[in-house]
C-alpha cells in the first residue's frame, strides 16, 4: 500500500507544574488536532478510520512519555508515535519542579487512490 500525506498539523502542550511529560505531550496532540476539522475524506471516498496518523513528539526527556496514553487523544485512524528529544524545560530554583513544553507534529495520510 502506498500512502499519501494529506495534512500536517502542529501543536504545543505545556505542563506548568509537576513535569508530567505524558500530560504535556497529550496537550500538544490535543492542540494540534483542534486547529482544523478534516472533512475532505468523504470527497475521496474514505472514512476517518482509514486515516494513517503518525505522531512525532519533541520533549526534553523522551523516555518519560507514555506513548500509548498520548495516542488515546486521537479519535480515529491507525496511529504510531515517535518521541524525540526536543521541546523545552525550565526548572525552578530548587530544580525539583518547573515548566515543561512539548511539541507535536501529526501527519495524516490516506491510501493512494492512484494505482
Amino acid at each position: 500500500m502506498t500512502y499519501v500525506r494529506c495534512v500536517t498539523e502542529m501543536g504545543m502542550g505545556v505542563d506548568i507544574r509537576g513535569l508530567d511529560y505524558t500530560s504535556a505531550s497529550k496537550r500538544a496532540v490535543y492542540d494540534a488536532i483542534h486547529h482544523s476539522s478534516l472533512n475532505f475524506q468523504d470527497l475521496i471516498g474514505k472514512s476517518g478510520n482509514e486515516m494513517k496518523l503518525k505522531v512525532t513528539i519533541g520533549i526534553p526527556k523522551p523516555n518519560e512519555v507514555n506513548g500509548d496514553e498520548v495516542l488515546k487523544v486521537l479519535p480515529y485512524g491507525s496511529k504510531t508515535i515517535e518521541v524525540i528529544k526536543g521541546g523545552l524545560e525550565i526548572l525552578n530554583e530548587d530544580k525539583k519542579d518547573g515548566t515543561l513544553i512539548a511539541n507535536a507534529i501529526i501527519e495524516v495520510s490516506f491510501e493512494s487512490m492512484i494505482k
